[in-house]
């Protein structure tokens, strides 16, 4: 179908006259009205009933004028897009996630970012509270774990994954677990939400074998339970106890002063999304920090 057709069309009925639309598009009037005939020609059905003196819009008409401007309207947005996706980064990004996930990666890709794109400036607010990313003008949110439902979109950036790590001399001083069972009878340094409740899920070597769920309750023995993967790290490098962290950390920060406990058992890896106020597109700012994000979610090897 002719765009140009259906576009001559809702300007003669917007504006009440071949004439005037004529004059609005440019063009003369009996091109305008062989236009329109063309397009009835082509639907095979009567639009306008013409007279000398008056245009009437005829009931199969109107119902054509208004799909035609929702198909123009489709097409405007499409161009619109298209145009987005060439257009440059620009202006500032307001980013915010929380102060243990700028440790873990958030930092890394806003430094490349910003050495990818030199005309852009970053806001950042390290904050664990749930920002309200609308009402207080926040481009995207980086969070870790499931979602809930909101009003916001969201994108995957990839799985955050996690060992089990502890100090040499914690480990020549409590001995190596052979098994998760044995884990229940070592010092834990566990992860806390807030909730009193504290899991590792442990995945088995061997498809198709049984999960292992390692768990303290309340004050139960876990030496630490805290909502922080930085204090979590600097226990456990100081020696007192094994700790569930994030890959990405260890390998950045302390490679060298820890090592694996039960290797062969996979913790549960985690989910980190990018989030974002839900709209029709997304802003060239926005969609460059993303992509850089999943393109550099695993930091460098070595």
């Amino acid at each position: 179908m002719d765009f140009g057709r259906l576009e001559a069309f809702c300007k003669v009925v917007q504006a009440g006259s071949f004439t005037a639309a004529a004059e609005v598009l440019g063009t003369d009037k009996g091109r305008l009205s062989r236009t329109v005939a063309a397009l009835e020609k082509e639907l095979g059905l009567r639009l306008l009933e013409r007279s000398t003196r008056s245009l009437r819009v005829t009931d199969g008409g109107q119902a054509v004028y208004e799909r035609a401007l929702a198909i123009l309207g489709a097409s405007d947005e499409l161009l619109q897009f298209a145009h987005a996706q060439q257009a440059e980064p620009s202006g500032t990004l307001r980013l915010t996630c929380s102060p243990d996930f700028a440790l873990v990666a958030a930092n890394r890709w806003v430094t490349g970012y910003l050495q990818r794109w030199p005309q852009m400036s970053v806001d950042v607010d390290f904050s664990s509270r749930l920002i309200d990313l609308v009402h207080e003008g926040f481009d995207l949110a980086l969070r870790v774990g499931p979602l809930e439902d909101s009003r916001l979109a969201a994108r995957l950036l990839g799985p955050m994954r996690y060992g089990l790590f502890a100090s040499p001399a914690y480990l020549a001083r409590a001995g190596v677990p052979a098994t998760p069972a044995q884990l229940r009878e070592h010092t834990l340094l566990m992860f806390s939400t807030g909730s009193g409740r504290t899991e590792w899920t442990l995945l088995p070597p061997e498809p198709g074998g049984a999960v292992e769920r390692i768990e303290r309750r309340g004050g139960a023995p876990a030496r630490v339970r805290a909502g922080s993967i930085s204090l979590l790290l600097d226990t456990c490098r100081a020696g007192l106890g094994v700790a569930r962290l994030p890959l990405h950390t260890v390998q950045a920060h302390a490679a060298a002063e820890l090592v694996p406990v039960l290797p062969a058992w996979t913790p549960q890896p985690v989910p980190v999304h990018a989030v974002f106020p839900s709209s029709r597109f997304i802003a060239p700012k926005v969609r460059a920090f993303i992509d850089h994000a999943v393109a550099h979610f695993e930091p460098p090897a070595g």
